[in-house]
């Protein structure tokens, strides 16, 4: 490796380590700004802070890694134009292909690097960090309690709209739905207000609820009985809950339980799972239709014999002419069926109707999840190549623009990744219902910007403007100096 790659390399690699570890330092901090309401005074100690956050460096990859590549290119190669070492070495023969030779090498391997840190180091790191979030629940049940939704804490499904106070103990408007052993919810319980309380002494933690209402559904054993629905209701100022959190306190925090979502899967398994979940999906729509098909009845009119048809002579004589109007079909029937018919014929298309909407949802959550799987393993192979295409900008823009430092080319590298990171995550969003391909969403910001990178490389191997605008405002002027030259002769 001559002198002059070995000066280049060292340059970009200081810029590319310096820009990493101060992007995944302001990554890590807006990380714990997020949390810090979650973790900070719930009794866990900081080697589990540390790991909680450790474990979601990985995660920073996809955001940190394409940003650190365009910004160190822009500052290495703006530095080396601003500097006039750039011109220097381009009259020794060096052009800017030539002068990007050793960091196109170094580019390639940071390519694969990337393609093993998605493929096995981020699903590691979340499979660890799901896991050990999930047990820091069972330590810690306080934490388990995520307002707005319903949470499962030991025999109850509890859900509070707001938590406050010293370790968010105190809960508003509270709605617990009580597990019983037939798993069917027969008991409601909902407060204005409730308290967490524990003790490091016991074993049994307190949830003490304040002014609410107690409904429980009462199954009798006499199947006569049932129809009437009998139940018991209660209002209360103060109602005891006690939870045995005694297997709690055993709780392994590095224990692996959870391991299969989508985030926690390499290439192979999620190509696995893709064809399941695809084969899955394509099986139950097809039997969901042959199903509907059947209960409709037209395929015992499709397979109706000739000769059964032939029985209705009135019926045969009107379908002769063509297709039958609704109108004119219900004055085949006779005056004292008609309300019978129509009746059938509106529960039946409402029955259909509801069964359809039903299973849309249960369709829309299927298609949703096998899109997010195809996103995840499209986006294993597209990030490697992104950092490559945004090299192929972020080097040539640099020579173009002859600014080093840390003013210009950071505007620049934020303006051209947040176009890259907005349309990847729009793109994302779209593909999850469908309405863009998942394949296509994983792929097209990095499409979209591989032009740029050819186009930007042409101009400055060229020593030309990123545009040259004159070009297509000269007509625009000689136009107009026409028109003042005729007003003039006149």
């Amino acid at each position: 490796m001559k002198i002059l790659d070995r000066y280049i390399l060292k340059r970009f690699l200081t810029n590319f380590l310096s820009a990493y570890i101060i992007l995944t330092i302001i990554f890590i901090f807006q990380f714990i700004w997020m949390i810090i309401d979650d973790l900070a005074g719930k009794g866990l100690d900081l080697l589990i802070i540390s790991k909680f956050i450790l474990y979601n460096i990985p995660g920073l990859t996809p955001l940190v890694l394409p940003l650190t590549v365009l910004l160190a290119s822009l500052l290495t190669f703006g530095s080396l134009a601003e500097n006039y070492e750039f011109a220097a070495m381009k009259s020794t023969g060096f052009s800017l292909i030539r002068a990007m030779k050793s960091l196109i090498g170094f580019m390639i391997l940071l390519s694969i690097a990337t393609f093993f840190i998605n493929n096995n180091v981020i699903p590691a790191a979340e499979l660890t960090n799901v896991n050990l979030k999930n047990n820091i629940k069972k330590a810690k049940p306080a934490l388990a309690i995520t307002t707005g939704a319903f949470n499962n804490l030991e025999s109850l499904n509890l859900k509070v709209d707001e938590k406050y106070g010293e370790n968010d103990r105190f809960l508003k408007n509270v709605v617990i739905h009580k597990n019983s052993k037939d798993k069917k919810n027969h008991t409601v319980i909902k407060a204005k207000e409730g308290e967490l309380f524990s003790s490091e002494e016991s074993n049994i933690l307190q949830l003490i609820l304040k002014d609410g209402n107690y409904y429980e559904d009462i199954v009798s054993k006499d199947p006569k009985k049932r129809d009437n629905f009998p139940h018991a209701k209660a209002k209360f100022e103060k109602y005891i809950i006690n939870v045995d959190v005694s297997g709690f306190d055993n709780e392994d925090l590095d224990q692996i339980k959870i391991e299969n979502t989508f985030k926690m899967m390499n290439v192979t398994e999620l190509n696995y799972a893709i064809d399941s979940f695809k084969n899955g999906y394509l099986n139950n729509m097809h039997s969901f239709g042959d199903n509907l098909y059947r209960r409709s009845g037209f395929t015992e009119i499709y397979n109706a014999k000739p000769e059964e048809n032939k029985k209705d002579t009135t019926v045969t004589a009107a379908t002769k002419a063509g297709i039958i109007a609704s109108d004119e079909l219900i004055n085949l029937i006779s005056a004292n069926k008609k309300k019978q018919v129509l009746d059938i014929a509106v529960n039946g298309v409402s029955n259909k109707y509801n069964t359809l909407k039903s299973k849309k949802g249960d369709f829309f959550f299927r298609k949703k999840f096998l899109n997010k799987h195809i996103i995840t393993y499209q986006k294993k192979f597209s990030l490697s190549v992104a950092c490559l295409v945004l090299f192929f900008i972020g080097a040539p823009l640099g020579a173009i623009i002859r600014k080093g430092g840390l003013g210009l080319p950071i505007i620049i590298s934020m303006v051209i990744f947040l176009a890259y990171h907005f349309l990847g995550m729009f793109l994302e969003n779209f593909s999850e219902d469908g309405s863009v391909s998942p394949t296509m969403a994983a792929w097209l910001p990095t499409i979209i910007m591989l032009p740029f990178g050819i186009y930007l490389t042409d101009r400055a191997s060229k020593d030309r403007p990123v545009a040259e605008l004159y070009k297509y405002f000269a007509p625009i002027g000689a136009f107009f100096k026409k028109i003042y030259k005729a007003l003039n002769a006149l």
